[in-house]
Formats: C-alpha cells, structure tokens, sequence
C-alpha cells in the first residue's frame, strides 16, 4: 500500500502509515522499519573550540565528549526556561546534530552570537537528512542511538519508509521520551522533563542556578506524566490542549498515539499539586495518569517497553 501522508501539524508531510500500523509497530519492536524524519533540521558545529563552547552555554556535559557518542542538550535562558533543543554526536573533527521543524535557523544564530572569540562556526546542513531506523536496519550515514530503540542516521539519501509515525510516536510516548516543543512549552525547566539533556554534575551555564534549586529542594513546578486514555471515544487530544481536573485546567497535554497493546496514550505536563491517582481529562477525553517523572525530585522513571 502507498504511503498516507500526514497532513497537518509538526510533522505534516511525513510518511503516517502505510496501511497496518499494527504490523509497523511489530516491526519496530523487532528491530525493524525505516521512517525518513525530513523534517528534522540539521546543522553541523565546527571549530576547535567547539566542545568547549557547547560545554559553558548549554545544560549537557560537552567536554571529554567522545568521538561517535550520542549527546542531547538544551540552551536555557537565565530563568532555566527551555530556548533551544538539539541531539548530536561529534566524529573528531564537527558535531552533527539536528532540532525540531523550524528551529535550526534560531539556534545557529544563537550559536553564533554567544561565541565571541571562540574558534566555532555553526551552519545549517540543507543537503541531510534525519532517518529513524531498527537497530537491525542497515542504513549509510551517521548513526546515533535512540532513546527509545533502534537508531538516528543522519544521511545524504533519502531511503522509503517502511514505517510510519503512528507507530514510531506510540512507541517514544510508551517509553516516555519527551519531545521538546512538542511536549513542552515556553515555561519548560529541565527538571519538569526529568532532566532530559541535562547534567547534573557540570558547573556554571545560563540557567544552571534555577536546575539546581530546583533539583536540591525537589518538587518542579510541573512534571511529565504519560496518560492512559478512554478507549471508547474515536479521537486523541489536540496538541496542546488543556489537561483539567474537574473545570480546573492543571496541565497541558503533548502528544499522542494509539498504541498497538496500550491502546490511546498521551504525554502531558501536569501541576505539581495533582495527586498521582487523579483522573483527569484531556481535551473533554478521561485520562489517568502514569508516573514518568518523579513528582518530588524531577528524575525521570523510565518504563519498561512492552
């Protein structure tokens, strides 16, 4: 079957499905499937400097980075909000990395900006692109694991999808890998999302004063949960939507998927203040609620995958 295509939203364009997301998620599971990620936008950093620059402005831990390791980081400003998100991994000479629809233009300008004197050059890389693959699908290009199975290959050659995102976006919202802006919004602190691309252990960074606080007294404002939702209606959430409890709007709800065994699942941001066991309802859809990101420290707590 030809490939449906998704038609709005962060990944508009995208290869959706190609007829049984049921067996696609099987695939996944197994090790298998390739879904072009063409939106995704790459940069590459280079210049000698480059680690330690990366080092001193962002959340991750960038010196003593080895060749060919996977690293994800965020840049905060000085309230410890969440500006700009990438995954990446450096081969000795550049790192390769790539962020959300939309964002690579404003994070190498901030790159460029925040550097100074240091020896680093950030540009986009139009020419690549960002493929998702099963750990057992052989794929030319940079390869870099994926937090929830299978591998990242950054290539010049745009393979088919053998794959589409219902299945890939039920399996990262089973394993409660959140997306940066998609799952968060403007207010996001790292401790929110379980430290996602964050170091504890690293010194000084902008931001860095309102992760530790936040980390050394416990309780983020916000955490990331993952909701188990009403099978019996047809539609998911928008994204986006307000979480409520009763009238009271408690949350914001992310993305969603109908899962193949977990049936319709969501990730969402809810209020410190929201009891663990309260049922909750995502865009007029009843949700309960699953522990992602422990709601007194901010680490995460990562699920079994089924």
């Amino acid at each position: 079957m030809a490939a449906v295509i998704v038609e709005g939203g962060v990944d508009e364009g995208l290869c959706w499905h190609l007829g049984s997301p049921v067996a696609e998620a099987r695939r996944i599971a197994d090790g298998r499937g390739v879904l072009p990620l063409t939106n995704r936008e790459v940069l590459e950093i280079v210049g000698e400097d480059r680690l330690q620059f990366l080092h001193l402005i962002s959340s991750q831990q960038f010196e003593g980075l080895a060749a060919g390791e996977a690293v994800e980081a965020l840049i905060l400003d000085a309230q410890g909000h969440v500006q700009h998100a990438f995954t990446g991994v450096d081969d000795g000479a550049r790192l390769l990395a790539w962020t959300e629809p939309g964002r690579a233009d404003a994070l190498v300008a901030h790159l460029m900006r925040m550097r100074f004197a240091m020896r680093v050059e950030a540009r986009r890389l139009d020419g690549a692109a960002v493929c998702w693959a099963g750990e057992k699908e052989r794929l030319d290009g940079v390869r870099v694991a994926c937090p929830f199975g299978g591998v990242f290959v950054v290539t010049t050659s745009t393979p088919e999808a053998t794959v589409g995102t219902w299945a890939l976006e039920a399996r990262r919202i089973e394993a409660g890998v959140p997306r940066v802006f998609v799952d968060t919004d403007e207010k996001t602190i790292p401790n929110e999302i379980g430290l996602w691309g964050t170091a504890l252990g690293k010194g000084c960074y902008p931001g860095q004063e309102t992760v530790a606080k936040v980390h050394t007294l416990g309780r983020p404002p916000r955490r990331l949960v993952r909701l188990h939702l009403d099978g019996s209606l047809a539609s998911l959430p928008a994204l986006g939507a307000p979480l409520r409890l009763g009238e009271k709007v408690v949350g914001r709800v992310g993305s969603s998927a109908l899962h193949h065994e977990l049936g319709p699942i969501a990730l969402a941001l809810v209020k410190r203040g929201v009891a663990v066991a309260a049922e909750l309802s995502a865009d007029g859809i009843a949700a309960a609620q699953e522990v992602i990101v422990d709601p007194d420290v901010g680490l995460h707590v990562r699920p079994r995958l089924q």
